[in-house]
C-alpha cells in the first residue's frame, strides 16, 4: 500500500483525552511527541482548541484548550519536529482564541462539525487559513446524515478554500461498502479536495474500515496509539504503520510509548473492545449511553445494556 503521498495523524492525545478530561501529565504527551518525532508520523494532534467559556479548568486539563504555553512546557521553544494539530469544534471555540499561526506551536486547525453547522465551520476554517494554519473540516456523524442534507454540505465544502476533507465514522457503525461509497461521492464532489479518515473502533472494523478508505483514495489517515479513543477507540496506529510499509515510519518508538504511557491507562479506564460499544455501533448510535454504562456497576451487564437500548419485546 506504499503511496508517497499518504500522511498519518496521531490523535492519542486529544481522541484518547475525551476518556479522562484530558487529564494527561506533561510526561505522558511528551512520550507521545517523542514517539511520533521518532517514528516518522507526519502531524500528533495534542488536543483540543477551546474557550474558556465553553469548558471550565477545574473540570478539564489542558489539552482540552492547547494553550501554547503548556505546549512549549512539553516540546520546549524549539520549532515542533513534528507538525502539531488540534481540533476545533463549532460552538465551542471564539475565532479570537485563535493566534496568528506565527504566535502558535500548532501546525494544522482541524474543524469538527455536523451538516446543519457546515457553514460555520467553512467560516471558522477559513479564519484559520488566514492566520496561517493549514486546515481540514471533519464532518461528524455523517452516518445520520440523509443524502440530501449531505449533498448540500458537500457542495458547500466544495466551493470553500478548505484543502482535506474527512471521512468520520463517529459512532464505529460503517463497514467497508459504506465507505467505498462515501469515499466515491466525496471525490466526486470535491476532486481537488484531499480526503482523510476518521474511524471509530466499535465493531472491530476501524482498521479494515481505514484501508478501505486507503484503497478507494484516502490520504489523510487518523489513529491512535493501542487505539486509544472516546469509547471503543480508534484505528490502531501500530497496526497502521505496520500494513503501510512505507520506510519513513519506523514501528518501534511507537511499541516503547505504548508500553511505557499507553498501556499503563488500560488499568484506569475502559476504551477498546467491550460489548456496550458495539452494541451502539451496531445500532448506528452515539456511544455515549454506553460509556455512560461502562462507570456503573452494571458495566458487564451486556443483557441488561442491550435491553435497555431497545424495546424489551422486540427481543423476545
Amino acid at each position: 500500500m506504499f503511496r508517497e503521498e499518504i500522511k498519518v495523524l496521531d490523535c492519542t492525545v486529544r481522541d484518547g483525552g475525551i476518556m479522562n478530561k484530558w487529564k494527561f501529565e506533561d510526561r505522558f504527551v511528551k512520550s507521545v511527541y517523542d514517539a511520533c518525532v521518532d517514528a516518522g508520523i507526519d502531524y500528533m494532534e495534542i488536543g483540543y482548541k477551546s474557550s474558556e467559556s465553553a469548558f471550565s479548568r477545574s473540570e478539564v486539563g489542558p489539552w482540552r484548550f492547547c494553550d501554547d504555553k503548556d505546549i512549549r512546557r512539553v516540546i520546549g521553544d524549539e520549532e515542533p519536529k513534528v507538525k502539531l494539530s488540534a481540533m476545533c469544534d463549532i460552538g465551542r471555540i471564539d475565532v479570537e482564541d485563535i493566534p496568528p499561526k506565527e504566535e502558535s506551536a500548532i501546525s494544522m486547525m482541524r474543524v469538527a462539525c455536523y451538516a446543519h453547522q457546515v457553514d460555520k465551520a467553512v467560516k471558522l476554517a477559513h479564519e484559520c487559513m488566514d492566520r496561517g494554519y493549514e486546515t481540514t473540516i471533519n464532518l461528524m456523524a455523517v452516518s445520520k446524515v440523509n443524502e440530501r442534507d449531505l449533498d448540500e454540505a458537500l457542495s458547500d465544502i466544495a466551493k470553500s478554500r478548505v484543502p482535506i476533507f474527512y471521512l468520520v465514522d463517529s459512532f464505529g457503525s460503517m463497514y467497508c461498502e459504506t465507505i467505498q461509497m462515501l469515499m466515491e461521492k466525496y471525490k466526486k464532489a470535491m476532486p481537488d479536495k484531499t480526503i482523510g479518515i476518521h474511524a471509530h473502533n466499535n465493531m472491530q472494523l476501524a482498521m479494515s474500515n481505514t484501508v478501505s478508505a486507503i484503497i478507494h483514495g484516502a490520504n489523510m489517515l487518523d489513529a491512535t496509539l493501542l487505539g486509544m479513543g472516546r469509547g471503543a477507540g480508534n484505528c490502531p496506529m501500530e497496526i497502521l504503520i505496520a500494513f503501510l510499509k512505507n520506510p519513513k515510519y519506523r514501528l518501534l518508538p511507537l511499541l516503547k510509548a505504548i508500553q511505557d504511557e499507553v498501556m499503563p491507562w488500560q488499568q484506569k479506564i475502559d476504551w477498546g473492545y467491550h460489548v456496550p460499544y458495539l452494541i451502539t455501533g451496531s445500532m448506528n448510535e452515539h456511544p455515549r449511553s454506553a460509556m455512560k454504562w461502562m462507570d456503573s456497576e452494571q458495566k458487564e451487564d451486556f443483557v441488561a445494556f442491550m435491553k435497555s437500548m431497545h424495546d424489551y419485546e422486540l427481543l423476545e
